[in-house]
């Protein structure tokens, strides 16, 4: 795994981008560790991240890479909160504190014989954001599933390639859940492995079905962190057979296998 140099960094913005209701902030960082698919940094904007009536707590944010091209690192934003909400003011020339990468991240799906599993990404809504880098890694076929609210939100898929797309309310794509797309396609080839970031109704649907049909699933989670390197232990999800997993450094991506349940709180936003 990639790991972060000690100590935060000051990076320049280089650009954001609109993606529907989506951001996608680019920052430099010609001198730092690539990322590996799955993994994610902690983000301040440089200036105005503090307390105040029209600012934010001081506490970083954890985003996931949502790609690495030439030295610049993508994150996938969406305005929920004040946090979210700075980080989607930024502009090219503007500066943010970065720690990362951290984490573990996704791992190759394998072969079944001689022939490569094929990878299925089952993602929903900012939870896409990893299973784009991941994307661009993998040398095996592929499939990507893509759930959202609605059709603005919808315009995100096109961060992945040959996505096909569900929407909650039917302004674009499949009128219904990203799951049950899944479940076609964990008919069609259950040999696959699956690999998932999304809102946890999401995440627990995807593992609870793999579970069922023996199909192996790495699932990217999301939870409260302060920290972002396990000296906090704000983060903690319930591991299967007792004890707990840290999602900073146990995780984010986490087998499946290792979680009885997917809680409420451990998914992306919608």
């Amino acid at each position: 795994m990639s790991k972060a140099p000690f100590g935060r960094r000051l990076l320049r913005v280089t650009g954001m981008d609109e993606l529907g209701a989506y951001r996608v902030l680019r920052v430099a960082d010609p001198d730092g560790p690539e990322p590996e698919p799955g993994q994610f940094a902690m983000l301040t904007t440089a200036e105005r991240w503090g307390a105040g009536e029209n600012e934010r707590p001081y506490l970083a944010r954890a985003f996931s890479f949502a790609r690495w091209r030439d030295g610049q690192a993508h994150y996938l934003l969406e305005d929920v909160g004040p946090g979210t909400k700075r980080l989607c003011e930024l502009s090219a020339g503007e500066e943010v504190w970065t720690l990362g990468p951290l984490g573990q991240g996704f791992t190759a799906p394998g072969r079944v014989g001689p022939h490569p599993r094929r990878a299925i990404l089952v993602g929903g809504g900012v939870g896409i954001a990893p299973l784009a880098i991941l994307q661009d890694a993998l040398e095996c076929e592929v499939t990507v599933l893509l759930g959202f609210r609605d059709g603005a939100r919808a315009v995100g898929a096109a961060l992945l390639d040959g996505a096909q797309v569900a929407t909650d309310d039917g302004s674009a794509g499949y009128h219904g859940l990203v799951t049950d797309l899944l479940a076609a396609e964990l008919q069609r080839d259950p040999a696959a492995v699956v690999y998932s970031c999304g809102p946890a109704g999401m995440l627990e649907g995807v593992r609870a079905m793999c579970a069922q049909s023996g199909t192996p699933a790495q699932l990217a989670l999301e939870a409260g962190m302060a920290c972002g390197f396990g000296a906090c232990f704000g983060c903690v999800v319930p591991r299967h057979g007792g004890g707990y997993l840290r999602v900073c450094v146990d995780g984010p991506v986490i087998d499946a296998a290792e979680l009885d349940v997917v809680e409420e709180h451990n998914g992306a936003p919608a």
